[in-house]
């Protein structure tokens, strides 16, 4: 008489596996800090511009702002909450806005910034913050024609920056010397919208306003794979790598509704899969932790933070929920994985930017054991490089170094950066106590060895071609009075 019964829950506990799917992060929850906890009185940047403004690392928050007579962002020690006072010193060496920050990943004090003035700056931030503005960047590097609008620095060699600028161009830089050392010019007929690394550095993806989605090898100079029409709508994409290669895009379908989309660069000729989800006009700026595989979208104009799960099998991208609040934000900086509190299971922090403040927003699993909670936290990339920078050009790679957060993170104290060769933002600190001038503020290296020898073979020669012109002038005169007296 039970069996009936019995047979029924089977069923339905079947189906219910099959629609309720099973995951560790269905219940991530966000929760915005307390009003004291939030960085106030801040006059975020209005340029129209779809980057995030905002940049953090376990040390820092940085903010685009509004500045007059150029382009200004302040940094701030992740402490330094409340009401910041207008008289804060801030970092202002460009001539224009600032459109983009990227803090660099293997040093807490490094960040670079790019800008309407068509240059790229990038700029070492005393270990306790600023105690005064800071207009002389370590080094300026020029190479770009219009406004740089993109800047990202290689996930795994040491002092390698790549920037996107308004002329459809890419430079990858060694900020170690100062070179451009890879130019992609004829790649995009069209403003790059975003340029994203693979997880170890060595393939590029781009979203263009021509609406392809490209794959690029940079070192090679080469496409890898393209997709037109990656969606048809006329506002801005975007495109990030994921952990196993694949590539997800956010943009608009032809009828302005927003999606997100799952390709594989294998074959890009159709997507893996494609979510609709609304008609709101805010670009969607995609966050991903390849730890947990999982996707934040943060819109733009919008109030919320939607968030999925990426994995193998299909439909492969799987909503988990949505965090909404009142006020709209204007920007947004995501955390790496080593500032998170695991203590208290945060899976990830963000810095939403609103009109005049900074509001962190912690997602959290909820878990009742205080115990450190492993399959929350593997192992996650670290802040030491896997290569150095002339490794990398040389056509090496390296997966990025990975540290356990069991203990938590602790940031280490002034990390000098070490390169093969000389690197001019060693020297930064010297040249402080000196007071002296920024010599290195060009993008023009100091000349190397190479450079030396090959300037000294060419004095040598051509004083030996002045030598051969005077000893054949001599020559001349001596024949000439020869030719007189036999005349005569």
């Amino acid at each position: 008489c039970f069996w009936p019964f019995i047979s029924n829950w089977l069923v339905f506990h079947y189906l219910w596996k099959r629609v309720v799917r099973q995951s560790k992060f269905r219940h991530v929850f966000g929760q915005a800090v307390k009003n004291d906890q939030c960085y106030d009185d801040i006059r975020v940047s209005r340029v129209t511009w779809d980057s995030a403004f905002c940049a953090v690392n376990p040390k820092f928050v940085a903010i685009i702002i509004e500045a007059s007579g150029g382009g200004a962002f302040l940094v701030l020690p992740l402490h330094k909450t409340g009401r910041i006072d207008k008289a804060y010193p801030t970092v202002c060496g460009h001539t224009g806005p600032v459109l983009d920050i990227d803090w660099c990943p293997h040093n807490d004090q490094v960040i670079a910034s790019g800008s309407e003035d068509c240059t790229v700056m990038v700029w070492q931030i005393p270990e306790n913050g600023l105690v005064s503005s800071m207009s002389e960047p370590v080094v300026v590097l020029e190479g770009h024609s219009k406004r740089v609008g993109i800047i990202t620095w290689h996930p795994t060699a040491r002092n390698v920056l790549l920037s996107a600028g308004c002329d459809n161009q890419i430079i990858i830089w060694n900020v170690g010397t100062g070179e451009a050392m890879i130019t992609l010019e004829d790649m995009h007929p069209d403003v790059i919208y975003n340029v994203c690394w693979n997880r170890n550095g060595s393939l590029i993806c781009t979203a263009c306003k021509d609406k392809s989605v490209r794959v690029i090898d940079p070192r090679k100079e080469t496409l890898i794979s393209e997709r037109e029409k990656a969606h048809e709508g006329a506002r801005p994409m975007r495109a990030i790598f994921l952990s196993d290669g694949n590539i997800l895009t956010t943009g608009f379908s032809r009828m302005s509704e927003r999606q997100l989309a799952l390709w594989n660069t294998a074959n890009m000729e159709e997507p893996m899969t494609v979510n609709e989800m609304d008609t709101s006009n805010g670009v969607l700026l995609p966050f991903y932790d390849p730890d947990t595989n999982v996707v934040y979208l943060c819109g733009k104009g919008d109030s919320s933070i939607r968030y999925f799960e990426i994995t193998e099998e299909a439909p492969y991208v799987h909503f988990l929920n949505t965090f909404a609040t009142k006020e709209p934000q204007r920007g947004m900086g995501y955390m790496p994985k080593r500032g998170l509190d695991v203590n208290k299971c945060e899976i990830a922090r963000f810095f939403k930017l609103h009109e005049r403040k900074c509001e962190p927003v912690v997602m959290t699993v909820p878990r009742k054991s205080d115990l450190f909670q492993d399959d929350l936290y593997p192992d996650t990339a670290g802040p030491d490089p896997a290569l150095e920078a002339e490794d990398w050009f040389d056509g090496k790679n390296g997966e990025p170094i990975l540290i356990s957060l069991k203990n938590g993170y602790v940031p280490g104290k002034n990390r000098d950066l070490k390169v093969v060769k000389k690197n001019i933002l060693d020297n930064k600190a010297s040249k402080n106590t000196e007071n002296s001038t920024p010599a290195n503020k060009s993008a023009s290296p100091a000349p190397s060895i190479k450079s030396e020898a090959k300037l000294e073979e060419i004095l040598k020669e051509i004083k030996s071609l002045k030598d051969l012109v005077s000893s054949q002038e001599k020559r001349i005169i001596k024949l000439e009075e020869q030719m007189s007296k036999i005349a005569i």
